[in-house]
């Protein structure tokens, strides 16, 4: 017996949105490393798309959103995101936020040792009563 209808494969996006934010939701999301592409599929019954993007295209991924609460996501492939300097955030159907990941800044002990004497040279109280002064002016200038 020979199959009289087949169905359509969705088409593979492989391009970044201008914006270069992702939103991938729907049932059953899935979020992969394949020959060494992040490949993604979202969407809802027969009406699923698939993007594949290569480290190249991904360098230009800023914020990768998933919102669903089923599917699954490789390790592999949160590294993707995450070696691109892209951030990963998961919301539920309603918008509460379940998990967010983003690029850790690098470390720099200067800055740091610089905020740690801020309290014990004052500059930590300037700086506090400017903010405060600032934060005054803008809300009487709006009463």
């Amino acid at each position: 017996m020979v199959a009289a209808h087949t169905l359509p494969h969705p088409p593979t996006i492989r391009q970044i949105p201008k914006h270069s934010v992702l939103v991938l939701h729907g049932f059953g999301i899935k979020l992969r490393m394949q020959n060494g592409h992040l490949c993604m599929e979202d969407g809802v019954g027969l009406d699923r798309r698939t993007i594949r993007l290569s480290r190249v295209e991904g360098r230009k991924l800023r914020r990768v959103i998933l919102i669903s609460s089923d599917g699954y996501m490789t390790l592999e492939a949160l590294r993707f995101i995450s070696d691109v300097g892209a951030t990963f955030v998961m919301l539920d159907r309603r918008g509460k936020v379940l998990m967010v990941c983003g690029p850790t800044a690098p470390f720099d002990s200067k800055l740091h040792r610089s905020q740690s004497l801020a309290l014990a040279n004052g500059t930590a109280l300037r700086i506090s009563k400017e903010l405060i002064s600032q934060k005054l002016c803008t809300s009487r200038a709006r009463a």
